[in-house]
C-alpha cells in the first residue's frame, strides 16, 4: 500500500487508511521505532492490558490452580506476623 506524506501544520504526517488501522488495531498512543527499512509504528502495550481476559478464561474453564497461593518455604519457616 503505498501513502503520500503531507504537510500537517509545520510537521509532516502520513494518512492511515481505516481498513489498515481495523486491520491491526492500532488506536490512541502509539510507539514509534527507527528500523534499517522504514519507521514501524506499533501499539502501546499497556501493562496488565490482557488481565480481564486471562481472568475471564480462567473462570470459564473452573481451573483456579493458577490462583494457587500454597505457602513458600519462606512464608511456612521464616515468616512472623
Amino acid at each position: 500500500m503505498k501513502a503520500q506524506i503531507i504537510q500537517i501544520g509545520n510537521s509532516q504526517g502520513i494518512r492511515i487508511p481505516k481498513a489498515l488501522l481495523e486491520e491491526t488495531k492500532i488506536s490512541g498512543e502509539v510507539e514509534l521505532e527507527v528500523c534499517p527499512e522504514g519507521i514501524l509504528i506499533r501499539n502501546i502495550k499497556k501493562p496488565r492490558s490482557d488481565w480481564d481476559a486471562a481472568f475471564n478464561a480462567l473462570a470459564d474453564s473452573d481451573d483456579d490452580l493458577a490462583l494457587d497461593m500454597s505457602s513458600t518455604k519462606f512464608e511456612k519457616r521464616d515468616w512472623q506476623w
